[in-house]
């Protein structure tokens, strides 16, 4: 069963298309990681300055231990972690069978 990271991004008003570009820039990175099945990047209607990740993940280490431990990572922190305030919680979920 895959694993979906959730963030919800709060970026700095007045920000949103330079943290756009720099995620342009970072997806390439997260996409091709051992593990990573799907990412997207949605915009919120009411607060333009909000994002939700959705990373689709093949387990929860790939993500936690895989690309959070690589090289790569610190590639990503440099693109993306200047524009959150506050920094965003991530999540994982895995689907209900019922």
């Amino acid at each position: 069963m895959s694993i979906t990271e959730h963030a919800v991004l709060p970026v700095v008003p007045g920000r949103e298309v330079e943290f756009e570009a720099a995620f342009a820039e970072a997806r390439p990175i997260i996409s091709a990681m051992p593990g990573c099945l799907e990412v997207r990047l949605l915009r919120c209607f009411e607060e333009p300055s909000k994002y939700l990740l959705l990373v689709e993940w093949e387990s929860i280490e790939h993500h936690t231990e895989g690309f959070r431990g690589s090289d790569e990572y610190g590639r990503w922190k440099q693109l993306l972690h200047r524009f959150y305030e506050p920094f965003p919680l991530v999540e994982h979920f895995g689907e209900v069978r019922g």
